[in-house]
């Protein structure tokens, strides 16, 4: 995909968004939005102050529509920030005033939507997974580039005070020979949300697949794979918690370990990385970090989660209009959906999968 054809096409008007979904990813999206009110320093500040002459607005980025899983959702939402409200996520990518398309919406539908925004001819951002099924997720890559459209996969994880503090200290303990990262979320009582569906979420890497893609990001390829999981159901589809364990062999010969678990099975959270190496250990939280050498206790600062959402928008809003590069490529993200996809497999068959 060319950056610069790409930046070309948007340097004399904002980018016209539309955002399908209503939940909280969507709402820091608006707001990242709605807050994007400067032009771009290269070539734009002349434009900027002709259209203050004329009192227009000049943004980068418009928010134009939101499309909701029911009318209500999305009337809701369109009063609150001001913008249209369109029917439904078919209705909304078909429209011709749209430049860019948000996709925050259940886990399931990301694919189709992801595909019928391409067809059409849009950009699109998309919260991760890109889609259930990685073979689904293939094509959809292929067709971003086969369109000359940008399909970015939003994985906020990676921009967050927590994995850059991790990937500055990596040097200080040498080879790293294992890691394990833990998030359990105890939910007294579990809610009956979208994110509690199988058929909605998909399998627990598979939705949530920033926790294996924190260990694609840090060790590269991975050569095989293990996973048990356990859930608690109250229905056919619903379960009220559920946990996850994966063991990862990658190709560097590091052993990683991910425990994902949620639901009021679990009385208490707990969410800890720790990384294993010749020279040292490492144990992070969300909040604070330590470098264990011997009798020696080092502290490591965690810098903030808040704010990723916009960091991520502003980041794609300046990739379109000056071509500059973003954090993560589909391509990267795809890979850990396969990866996500064969810990289901080993679950299900409950034997190791080579993925040489």
């Amino acid at each position: 995909m060319s950056q610069t054809n790409i930046s070309a096409s948007f340097c004399c008007m904002p980018i016209r968004v539309g955002i399908v979904g209503t939940g909280y990813a969507a709402k820091a999206r608006a707001e990242a939005l709605k807050g994007d009110e400067q032009f771009l320093s290269c070539g734009m500040q002349p434009l900027a102050e002709e259209m203050r002459k004329r009192k227009q607005n000049p943004t980068r980025s418009l928010l134009v529509t939101v499309a909701g899983h029911t009318p209500e959702t999305a009337e809701a939402f369109s009063q609150t920030f001001q913008v249209q409200s369109t029917t439904s996520w078919q209705q909304l990518v078909e429209r011709e005033d749209l430049d860019l398309v948000i996709i925050s919406t259940i886990n399931r539908d990301h694919g189709a939507i992801a595909r019928a925004a391409l067809e059409n001819d849009k950009h699109i951002i998309v919260e991760y997974p890109l889609s259930l099924d990685p073979t689904e997720a293939e094509s959809l890559v292929s067709l971003a580039a086969k369109k000359n459209k940008l399909l970015h996969v939003e994985h906020i994880e990676l921009l967050g005070g927590l994995h850059n503090a991790i990937k500055q200290s990596l040097s200080k303990i040498g080879k790293i020979f294992y890691a394990r990262y833990v998030t359990i979320n105890s939910k007294q009582p579990a809610p009956q949300k979208w994110t509690y569906r199988s058929s909605l979420f998909g399998f627990p890497f598979v939705g949530a697949l920033s926790r294996l893609h924190r260990f694609t990001d840090l060790f590269g390829q991975v050569d095989a794979v293990n996973c048990q999981s356990q859930f608690w159901y109250t229905d056919i589809d619903l379960y009220k918690a559920c946990l996850c364990n994966a063991q990862l062999r990658f190709n560097n010969d590091v052993i990683g370990e991910v425990v994902y678990g949620k639901g009021e099975t679990f009385c208490q959270s707990e969410n800890i990385f720790t990384l294993y190496g010749e020279k040292g250990t490492l144990i992070f939280t969300p909040q604070q970090g330590q470098l264990l050498q011997g009798e020696k206790i080092q502290s490591i600062e965690v810098g903030a989660r808040r704010g990723l959402f916009a960091k991520d928008t502003k980041m794609v809003i300046e990739h379109l209009l000056e071509g500059t590069p973003l954090y993560v490529t589909p391509e990267a993200s795809l890979y850990t959906l396969k990866v996500a996809d064969f810990t289901r497999k080993a679950s299900e068959t409950g034997k190791t999968i080579e993925l040489k």
